[in-house]
């Protein structure tokens, strides 16, 4: 998902349990960021799309290595 447009109810969708107001929120501070960008299509119902900014691209390989550590590092139960 991180490299094509997606709409919000695509994002919710895939995060299960994340409520409405906490991803909007988190969109929008992303969006200040300056890691997604976000575009409104003039249309009703509207329609609007995130996509990754070049900075929120190189973000990515970060994230994958936290991902992996955090995995690596997983307490054994």
């Amino acid at each position: 998902m991180e490299y094509e447009p997606v709409r919000f109810n695509e994002m919710r969708r895939y995060l299960g349990n994340a409520a409405d107001k906490t991803l909007s929120q988190t969109l929008k501070e992303l969006e200040r960021d300056g890691l997604i960008n976000r575009k409104m299509y003039p249309e009703i119902p509207p329609k609007v799309e995130y996509t990754l900014t070049k900075r929120g691209h190189s973000l990515m390989k970060v994230l994958d290595q936290l991902c992996t550590w955090g995995t690596e590092n997983r307490p054994v139960e």
